[in-house]
């Protein structure tokens, strides 16, 4: 089967559809609890779904198995993100127990933790595959460094943000780097993304001023921001709000497209 899209929810099923018929091809059951993420490997041969507090991964083209292959257990909270490394033999996660976690998909316990010192929303693995960069509900950007196992900056993207709380904080919702390295973003639950080049030398020091190269609000005054995600060729940033849209920004202007 070619998967196209899967999706699950509060109803602890995971369903696969053929997007262009919109049919349900197949219903897989996650007992455990609601599913808060999914993720699918390159090669599209298994699906990973976070949940509370487990992550189990699925078989794709054997629907004759309805079980998860592999349970991984580690968190104590809930999974709210996670992927895949290139060679899909690695898994990274994040979870409001305030971890990021790496996974050796060879073994059921995570190989190693990093402290995000704060309930994990988002995590995206940088391309050059040895960056994890997480975005938290305390208001932090924190990239952690796999080869060194340590967080190499702490970045707030706007403490005089017209929308921060009195701390000075709103919570980051979605982060993402671009498959070119070119591109990191950042969104807030007040629909504001904050846009920084990766390469920036001061972005790996941490204490150092890193200013984004764009901010600006995706969705209109009182509306929460859901996903920030950048398109695979690099030029496109998708958005989707509360307010039931889903915008397209260009990755050159930050305009509306």
């Amino acid at each position: 089967m070619s998967v196209i899209l899967a999706t699950a929810g509060q109803d602890d099923k995971i369903r696969f559809w053929e997007a262009p018929s919109g049919i349900c091809s197949r219903v897989l059951h996650y007992a455990d609890s609601q599913v808060n993420c999914l993720e699918i490997t390159t090669d599209k041969q298994y699906l990973a779904a976070g949940g509370n507090p487990h992550i189990r991964l699925f078989e794709i083209n054997n629907s004759s198995n309805q079980n998860p292959i592999l349970s991984l257990e580690g968190h104590t909270g809930n999974v709210t993100s996670l992927g895949f490394q290139r060679n899909g033999r690695y898994l990274y996660s994040g979870s409001e127990d305030g971890t990021v976690k790496l996974w050796d998909l060879r073994s059921p316990t995570y190989s190693r933790s990093f402290d995000s010192k704060g309930p994990v929303n988002s995590v995206a693995l940088h391309p050059n595959q040895a960056e994890i960069i997480s975005g938290d509900q305390n208001g932090s950007i924190k990239l952690f460094d796999l080869g060194s196992s340590k967080c190499i900056n702490d970045i707030i993207p706007d403490s005089h943000s017209s929308s921060t709380s009195s701390q000075g904080r709103v919570a980051i919702q979605s982060v993402d780097v671009s498959d070119d390295a070119r591109t990191l973003v950042a969104a807030n639950n007040h629909a504001e993304v904050f846009a920084w080049n990766p390469s920036d030398a001061t972005m790996k020091q941490d204490g150092e001023p890193f200013r984004p190269v764009a901010k600006f609000r995706a969705h209109p005054l009182g509306a929460y921001l859901l996903h920030a995600k950048i398109s695979p060729d690099c030029r496109h940033l998708v958005t989707t709000s509360s307010d039931k849209t889903a915008r397209l920004f260009d990755t050159t202007t930050w305009q509306l497209t």
